[in-house]
């Protein structure tokens, strides 16, 4: 989890790097850095919200395939107990 944080931190700081450039101004100006930690920040708080939609969406997929699996097994044993 803390790899996938700091990867959206790092792509805040990109983001706010490549705002800069596009507008063709300096890149480490005392007045604008205060605006590194605020994307990093953004960025962070995005990978942690992305984070908390993987973990839902994976229970929800294994519970999912457990169902599926117990519906499976019922049947075969259906399917076993009509052919005995």
């Amino acid at each position: 989890m803390v790899h996938r944080l700091i990867f959206w931190t790092g792509f805040g700081l990109a983001a706010r790097a490549l705002q800069l450039s596009i507008e063709m101004r300096p890149l480490f100006n005392k007045s604008s850095l205060w605006a590194y930690p605020v994307f990093g920040a953004t960025g962070t708080g995005f990978g942690y919200w992305l984070q908390g939609v993987d973990d839902r969406q994976s229970a929800v997929l294994l519970a999912r395939k457990q169902a599926i699996l117990e519906k499976r097994a019922r049947r075969a044993a259906e399917q076993e107990s009509i052919a005995a």
